[in-house]
């Protein structure tokens, strides 16, 4: 640990010290999917992820409710093809070409190098899948390897415990719950912290690319190994 002049404890010193930069997504290219830019031409073919089809749990603990009327669907991704934080993602099937699902890079602060990863709605035919967890990989690599981000973060409800486990999985560490943090649907919010460094990457990327090699998969498409069991 450094010591200043005034004999006190101080953090690391950082050399050539650079802001971050915006997501500019064109494709994220993987074995599985692509993850690409929300645009006009994906709104169409995702109502069925966000439209009446959808099943109700899956809106437990986002902030707005499955769409009834297509117009109003629209207006909303029409609104979110322009945000730029968040920045909206579609994933896509390789096979099929078919979207999937959507979540987003939000919360991105240039200055300090951190971003979050948010808004996660997918399918049912996404969810835990080889699919979904390569989409994050690719959008994990991003963040590190083209954003240069220093700390990439997951927040969810901490009594969403899909969410808190997808998180875990993944590679992300738990750093504390903001307890009343929010408000949504007239619920209160305990919001659970996760996150990833940097300095993590390396090892998380060895254990991603070792877990989404066809050999860690059976024909059937069943994992031989889970990916928190992988070693590196």
């Amino acid at each position: 640990m450094a010591i200043n002049e005034f004999g006190q404890e101080i953090g690391e010193q950082l050399n050539n010290v650079q802001k971050g930069i915006l997501p500019q997504v064109t494709a994220l290219e993987g074995q599985t999917v692509k993850v690409v830019k929300l645009e006009q031409e994906h709104i169409e073919g995702l109502y069925d992820v966000y439209g009446p089809s959808s099943p109700l749990e899956n809106w437990t603990y986002l902030p707005i409710e499955p769409f009834t009327d297509f117009t109003a669907y629209q207006q909303f991704m029409e609104d979110n093809v322009k945000s730029q934080d968040p920045y909206y993602l579609v994933i896509l099937d390789n096979k099929t070409g078919e979207a999937l699902g959507t979540f987003s890079l939000m919360r991105i602060d240039l200055q300090n190098r951190v971003a979050e990863m948010g808004w996660v709605v997918y399918s049912e035919r996404l969810k835990r899948t080889r699919m979904a967890t390569e989409a994050q990989f690719l959008v994990m690599e991003y963040v590190f390897e083209d954003m240069h981000c220093r700390r990439y973060e997951w927040k969810c409800d901490h009594l969403n415990q899909p969410s808190r486990q997808a998180a875990l999985r993944l590679g992300f560490k738990y750093e504390g719950t903001f307890r009343q943090a929010a408000i949504y649907k007239g619920r209160n919010r305990d919001t659970d912290w996760f996150s990833m460094l940097d300095q993590e990457w390396p090892e998380n990327k060895k254990r991603f690319t070792k877990w989404l090699s066809d050999d860690n998969f059976t024909a059937s498409g069943e994992q031989k190994v889970a990916l928190q069991k992988i070693n590196v």
